[in-house]
């Protein structure tokens, strides 16, 4: 058991500013008969986070004014860490909120209530809000505020003399590791055929609605044969290429007719409502890349739409024996001494190799100096890389390009070193997908998507922040999902 001093001394430093009355830990919830251990994870977790320097600066974000009064900065940002760290669903993350006083501490409230702290669909005006930017300005300050607890960075000090008393201010130091990956979204596997009859019974769901009966008779849309010519290749287990090629023929003159229908009732006045003209161009656009596929025999075509409901999102060409391609936002992050940044993100597949400069800019931003060597894949081994880096004497991992010389000689001790140092970035991304929501995002708008990326490398940091106090709690804070006998 702990003694009373050291729970005085422990309870003066999770102090919680409430207004103009400092709120102590031992007084939440006194009301209700709650009693909070300082060990548990999310009391600790909340005393890690500069919650006054976040809301001196983004509380402008979340205004108190005439009309419904704004939630805190806090609650928003602790409802969606809680949300990324647990896997649920927006509902759920207010229901464990309103049912968990330890989640309340955690988000900034008085005193334990046992009514929602908001309605779920705030959820989304939260992700909104804390954008990508916001949430990696915040994820620096989390960052910045540990090493100042910590005592700074205690690697390298600048502005120490060396023996030959130089000073090693211009010098490199630090490790920086790049990398990128694709963050899955929840949408089924896109097929042509599928696809198409999707957006053929989309177009039919509008004539519908723009049809009036007082007009005459509904023009004929075929969509009773339309449907069993889908059902007539999508029902068989294998399908030759000539016959999966018949049935996109077959969507694509049904679609044709449709969009013409809607062309003559829009000419005649009629109108459609936001949603459904923005539903209606992502359709056209559809027809348009399909249709060029089709006539030119090809696979590929320049901002492919693969989802109805998410048209922001593109195929991202992985390679991977799994995964081949998967759909959603690709993304570069960082590492350095041990914590994780988001350097670029982007539903366009680009080449990564583009965003090393730039990333090895903020580094030395961030601390004054280039990194001493610069850890990645062998596709950021380009030769405007490699020059780049050998100007500014960095060194950056990998063999040489070409084929390897005669009289070369390979420090075999240094790159299986550095292949080893490699590895924390892909134990980043292997944990930011099992565990925080990396894997499989659930959010459907773009603004939404990113800023659910960017809140799963934060609450990233913040586990690895927690590792410290981890000794007890490890086996509940990273439970294994499997079981073997």
């Amino acid at each position: 058991m702990e003694s009373a001093k050291k729970f005085a001394d422990r309870r003066e430093k999770i102090l919680y500013k409430f207004g103009s009355v400092q709120l102590g830990f031992e007084d939440f919830g006194q009301a209700a008969g709650v009693r909070l251990s300082p060990e548990n994870r999310w009391v600790r977790k909340a005393s890690l986070v500069p919650w006054e320097a976040i809301e001196g600066r983004y509380a402008a974000l979340f205004p108190s004014g005439e009309g419904n009064v704004a939630k805190p900065l806090r609650l928003a940002l602790g409802a969606l860490l809680i949300q990324t760290e647990r896997e649920i669903s927006d509902e759920e993350t207010a229901i464990q909120i309103m049912e968990t006083p330890c989640l309340q501490w955690f988000c900034g409230m008085a005193q334990y209530e046992e009514k929602m702290p908001f309605d779920p669909s705030l959820m989304v005006y939260f992700r909104r809000r804390l954008t990508p930017e916001i949430l990696g300005e915040i994820n620096e300050m989390i960052i910045r505020a540990s090493k100042k607890a910590n005592g700074g960075n205690k690697k390298g000090k600048r502005g120490r003399p060396r023996k030959g008393g130089k000073n090693d201010d211009d010098d490199n130091s630090g490790t920086l590791i790049l990398d990128a990956t694709c963050a899955p979204c929840n949408i089924k596997y896109p097929q042509d055929t599928e696809l198409l009859n999707d957006a053929r019974e989309k177009l039919e769901g509008l004539i519908d609605h723009l049809h009036d009966p007082s007009d005459g008779e509904k023009p004929r849309t075929y969509r009773r044969k339309a449907r069993k010519a889908y059902l007539k290749t999508a029902r068989k287990r294998k399908k030759t290429k000539s016959e999966i090629r018949k049935a996109i023929g077959a969507q694509l003159r049904y679609i044709k007719r449709d969009l013409g229908i809607i062309k003559r009732y829009l000419a005649d006045g009629k109108t459609l409502t936001k949603k459904q003209a923005a539903l209606l161009e992502t359709l056209k656009k559809i027809y348009e890349q399909q249709l060029f596929m089709h006539s030119t025999r090809t696979h590929s075509v320049p901002e492919r739409i693969v989802s109805i409901h998410q048209p922001h999102l593109r195929p991202i060409v992985r390679g991977k024996v799994r995964t081949p391609v998967e759909f959603g936002p690709k993304l570069d992050i960082s590492v350095a001494d041990g914590f994780v940044r988001v350097e670029k993100i982007s539903f366009e597949a680009y080449n990564e190799s583009e965003n090393l400069q730039t990333a090895i800019e903020r580094y030395k931003k961030r601390t004054g100096r280039y990194p001493q060597r610069v850890l990645t894949d062998k596709i950021y081994r380009n030769r405007d890389n490699l020059a780049w880096c050998r100007e500014r004497g960095i060194r950056l991992s990998g063999p040489a390009l070409g084929r390897p010389k005669k009289d070369a000689t390979r420090d075999k001790t240094l790159e299986y070193k550095d292949l080893c140092d490699r590895v924390e970035v892909e134990r980043a991304f292997s944990l930011a997908k099992r565990k925080f929501g990396l894997g499989l995002l659930r959010t459907t708008r773009p603004e939404t998507t990113l800023a659910a990326v960017a809140a799963s490398i934060l609450a990233l940091n913040l586990a690895k922040l927690f590792y410290p106090f981890l000794s007890v709690l490890k086996s509940t804070l990273f439970p294994p999902r499997f079981h073997y006998a």
